[in-house]
């Protein structure tokens, strides 16, 4: 695949992706012989749509391939734009669950966290260094509950945030006209 990808703005919410491919071939990877259909994708073509995106403010794309005149056939390009479609939905729909999975456990950890504080608080004050049970209770409880607690923000505010610069890029390339001009 030709090194080459040009973002233009059209307007305020659409932006132009184009890169230029010798073959359609330039897009998948080169060790899966299966179809068009079920092909993976380069991870050069991948790593270079990603960066092409990175850090843009785009709400819709209209990412266009740029091919030789006779290397162009319709039928194919049909497949592949169906190919790529089925991709990036995919992979959306991975990180958005894995997101979801991320901010789910933060907050469980959160929540028991907060139960055991208030457990080890109620031990604390009820039986004031009375019992030994409860002594061992509210000592075995405290760091518990401050471990659960912040390991639950740190899943909640930073492993979550992650995930997003993938997620963003699927949503972007999942939602994306797809086209193929000639050259």
């Amino acid at each position: 695949m030709q090194k080459e990808a040009k973002v233009s703005v059209k307007t305020e919410e659409t932006s132009e992706i184009r890169f230029v491919i010798n073959t359609y071939e330039d897009i998948f990877s080169d060790f899966d012989p299966r179809p068009y259909s079920l092909k993976g994708l380069s991870e050069d073509f991948l790593s270079a749509a990603k960066g092409s995106l990175t850090n843009k403010p785009i709400d819709k794309i209209d990412f266009i391939f740029l091919v030789q005149k006779k290397e162009r056939k319709e039928k194919e390009e049909a497949v592949i734009k169906e190919r790529l479609k089925k991709h990036f939905k995919k992979h959306m729909e991975i990180f958005e669950k894995e997101k979801s999975k991320i901010v789910k456990r933060g907050s469980i950890f959160t929540g028991v966290g907060m139960i055991l504080m208030l457990t080890a608080t109620f031990l604390f004050f009820k039986f004031k260094n009375e019992s030994l049970l409860a002594s061992f209770f509210t000592i075995l409880l405290e760091p518990a509950s401050w471990f659960l607690f912040w390991e639950g923000l740190n899943q909640l505010i930073f492993e979550s945030k992650k995930i997003e610069p993938n997620l963003d890029f699927y949503r972007k390339m999942s939602d994306a006209s797809i086209k193929f001009n000639s050259v």
